[in-house]
């Protein structure tokens, strides 16, 4: 299936499993968020690429509540979700696109994703984060909490090791284990180090990861 396909298929049960498939799932979305918002003026529009069910939406808007927030994704069942999840909110709005390919008109003071680029080769990784910078203007903040590999292959293989004994562990069902091993196909993870090089050759001027736990990092660019 393609990545379409398959997060349409998961949408209903994304939420319901996120803590378990992240470990360090509040440090990861809800601290680390407020780490950022807490060094920076609130920003006026926030795009969130590859949004899925709005779950890192959901944590910017609790910072920030008068922002407004456009949150993009491929699979339109997804956003359905975030729909539901932001009901009765007027400053969100939802558009279906392959961001790998565009973004929206609208500008931009904050761009941010989450669990969703690691998806991309490392060439569209770099076209993409080029996009980002001309979008943004002077100032303007890239935020990208993703998955990735290790710099060094064996460190990888730990890193993923333990990763698969803390998911046996979790909860989830050997269905939700299943479906994960399918999404996992779709990964085209890179190191924190080669994104970063990637992000400031592409002209972000201070760039650097601001959490780290194994397989989950957040790392910040600015322009």
């Amino acid at each position: 299936m393609s990545i379409k396909e398959q997060f349409n298929f998961v949408a209903r049960e994304y939420d319901a499993n996120r803590k378990k498939f992240i470990p360090c799932f509040n440090d990861y979305y809800e601290n680390t968020t407020k780490f950022i918002i807490s060094n920076i003026e609130k920003p006026k529009r926030v795009l969130d690429l590859g949004a899925g069910t709005g779950l890192l939406s959901y944590f910017w808007y609790q910072e920030c509540p008068l922002t407004e927030y456009i949150l993009v994704d491929i699979a339109d069942e997804m956003l359905n979700i975030a729909r539901k999840r932001f009901e009765g909110i007027n400053n969100i709005s939802y558009q279906v696109m392959d961001y790998s390919k565009e973004l929206p008109n609208e500008d931009f003071d904050v761009i941010a994703s989450a669990l969703s680029i690691h998806h991309l080769e490392n060439e569209d990784k770099q076209k993409l984060f080029t996009r980002i910078y001309d979008k943004l203007p002077s100032g303007g903040l890239f935020v990208n909490y993703d998955q990735f590999c290790g710099e060094q292959s064996e460190i990888s293989k730990w890193i993923n090791s333990y990763w698969k004994i803390q998911l046996a562990t979790s909860g989830l069902t050997e269905h939700d284990i299943e479906l994960w091993r399918e999404r996992q196909k779709l990964d085209r993870e890179c190191s924190v180090g080669e994104e970063i090089e990637m992000l400031r050759k592409s002209g972000f001027k201070i760039v650097e990861c601001v959490y780290s736990c194994q397989k989950f990092s957040v790392i910040v660019a600015i322009k």
